[in-house]
C-alpha cells in the first residue's frame, strides 16, 4: 500500500511538472503571437548597471504586412524600419541599408517572436509569480538553463495581451544583471499614424546574401574547441575592428537565445594580461596566448568566455 501511495505521489508530481511547463511554454507562444498581430507604440529602458538606453517601439499591420519600427533615443539616434520580411537600418554617418530578414536585431532576442521550442534542448520554461509592471498585471516566466556555462532570461507578460513587460538576464544565484521594463504601453485598434507614414518611405534594396572567400578562410584558420551546448556557427569572416583597425577572423554563435562572438587576430604590441571587462550582462574576454590574441563578446558569464577563449587552436 505505502508503494503505491508512493507511486500515486511521484506520477501526480510528475503531471503537475508537466502542466506547468506547458503552460510557461503557452505563455511564451502566446507572445510571439502578440508580438507579430497587435497594432502598439510601446516605451522601454535596458538597465545596464548605472547605463541606461531609451528605445521606443512601434508595430502594425497595412494590408496584412507587418510594420515595425524601433528606435534608440539617445545619442545620434538609431532608427531599424521592418516591412514584412525586409529590415532597414539607419544609422549616424552612413548611408542606410536592408538586409532580408523577419526580426529587427534589438535588445530582446529574436527567439522570443518565433517559435520558442528550438530552446527546449538546453533551456526549461518555468512558471514564476504573479505581480504589477507598468501598471498591468504580469505574469513571470523564466528561461532556465540546463547548466551553469549560461544565464538564465526571465520575463514577465502582460495577463491581458500577452505582450512584453520586462525582461532580465538573471545569474545562476537569481541576481538580475541586466533588465528590460516598458514604461509604457498603448494598444490600438489601427496602426498609429507614425508607422503608416512610416511604411509609406522609399527604402534600399536589400544586400545579397554573398560567401566570399574571406569568410571561407576565416572558417578554416582557427579551431573553437569548446562551447557550451547547443550553440552553432552562424557566420564568419574576416575583417578590420573599428577599436585598433586590426584584421581579424570573426566569428558569430547562437544557441537561439543568445549570441557569442569570437575575434581571433594576430598578437598586439605590449605583454596584456588576459581578464574580462562586465557591463550588465555581457562579458568581453580578453585572452594572450603569445602567438595570437582571442576576444570573446557575449552575454554569457565570464568563465564561459574564458572557456572559449583558451580553446581557440589553429589546425595542424
Amino acid at each position: 500500500m505505502k508503494k503505491l501511495f508512493i507511486a500515486i505521489l511521484c506520477f501526480a508530481t510528475s503531471w503537475a511538472q508537466a502542466q506547468e511547463v506547458v503552460s510557461a511554454k503557452q505563455l511564451l507562444t502566446n507572445l510571439a503571437e502578440a508580438v507579430h498581430s497587435r497594432n502598439f507604440d510601446a516605451s522601454y529602458v535596458v538597465v545596464k548597471g548605472k547605463a541606461m538606453e531609451p528605445y521606443r517601439w512601434l508595430h502594425g499591420k497595412k494590408d496584412d504586412t507587418e510594420v515595425e519600427f524601433l528606435s534608440l533615443l539617445n545619442g545620434a539616434g538609431l532608427e531599424m524600419v521592418r516591412v514584412g520580411n525586409q529590415v532597414t537600418y539607419f544609422e549616424p554617418q552612413s548611408e542606410p541599408y536592408a538586409i532580408d530578414t523577419d526580426s529587427i536585431a534589438g535588445p530582446i532576442p529574436e527567439v522570443l517572436f518565433k517559435d520558442i521550442s528550438v530552446l527546449e534542448s538546453h533551456y526549461d520554461f518555468v512558471l514564476g509569480g504573479k505581480g504589477r509592471i507598468a501598471g498591468r498585471a504580469a505574469q513571470l516566466v523564466r528561461i532556465e538553463s540546463k547548466d551553469e556555462n549560461k544565464y538564465n532570461y526571465w520575463l514577465w507578460v502582460d495577463v491581458e495581451s500577452s505582450l512584453l513587460l520586462k525582461a532580465a538576464f538573471v545569474n545562476q544565484t537569481g541576481e538580475m544583471l541586466e533588465q528590460l521594463q516598458l514604461t509604457h504601453l498603448s494598444i490600438t485598434e489601427e496602426p498609429v499614424a507614425q508607422l503608416l507614414e512610416i511604411a509609406g518611405r522609399d527604402f534600399p534594396k536589400a544586400l545579397p546574401k554573398v560567401t566570399t572567400q574571406a569568410a571561407k578562410d576565416a572558417k578554416d584558420n582557427w579551431r573553437i574547441e569548446w562551447l557550451p551546448k547547443g550553440f552553432e556557427l552562424l557566420k564568419s569572416d574576416r575583417h578590420k575592428l573599428d577599436l585598433n583597425n586590426e584584421l581579424a577572423d570573426y566569428y558569430l554563435f547562437s544557441d537561439g537565445l543568445v549570441d557569442v562572438s569570437v575575434f581571433v587576430q594576430r598578437p598586439l604590441p605590449g605583454k596584456r594580461p588576459s581578464g574580462a571587462l562586465t557591463s550588465g550582462a555581457t562579458t568581453v574576454y580578453v585572452h594572450n596566448s603569445g602567438r595570437f590574441d582571442v576576444s570573446v563578446v557575449g552575454n554569457i558569464p565570464a568563465m564561459t568566455a574564458k572557456s572559449i577563449a583558451e580553446s581557440v587552436t589553429r589546425p595542424l
